[in-house]
């Protein structure tokens, strides 16, 4: 099982509604092609669905991940590779998760201490 940009970072018809046409990975840069949404507009709604599904991807990859380590506890997977490449894919998204997580707080703490 290997990890895509897609299984993260899915790509669908509501990127298009907030302004973003291109690429959806994080490693690759977007163009926008529309004016700036409101926070209450399109754009709040489309992230917060990505971010939903990222979310919802590595609670996926992790319990996969869990079951195998129970089938290797038990001596019921044949094929320990398995378990070793879910094993890293999880711990790849969790540290990604947890960068995401960090820089978003750092946003806002910058955000937060700004002068008016």
């Amino acid at each position: 099982m290997s990890m895509t940009a897609g299984a993260i970072w899915p790509a669908d018809a509501s990127t298009a509604s907030a302004g973003v046409t291109g690429a959806t990975s994080p490693t690759e840069p977007t163009a926008a092609t529309g004016g700036a949404q409101g926070a209450g507009g399109a754009g709040g709604d489309s992230f917060t669905n990505m971010l939903g599904g990222a979310l919802d991807s590595h609670d996926a990859t992790q319990a996969n991940a869990d079951n195998l380590a129970t089938q290797a506890a038990t001596g019921s997977l044949t094929n320990v590779a398995d378990y070793m490449t879910v094993a890293d894919e999880a711990n790849i998204q969790t540290q990604l998760t947890a960068a995401v997580r960090n820089n978003a707080l750092q946003a806002f703490q910058s955000i937060m201490g700004m002068q008016l």
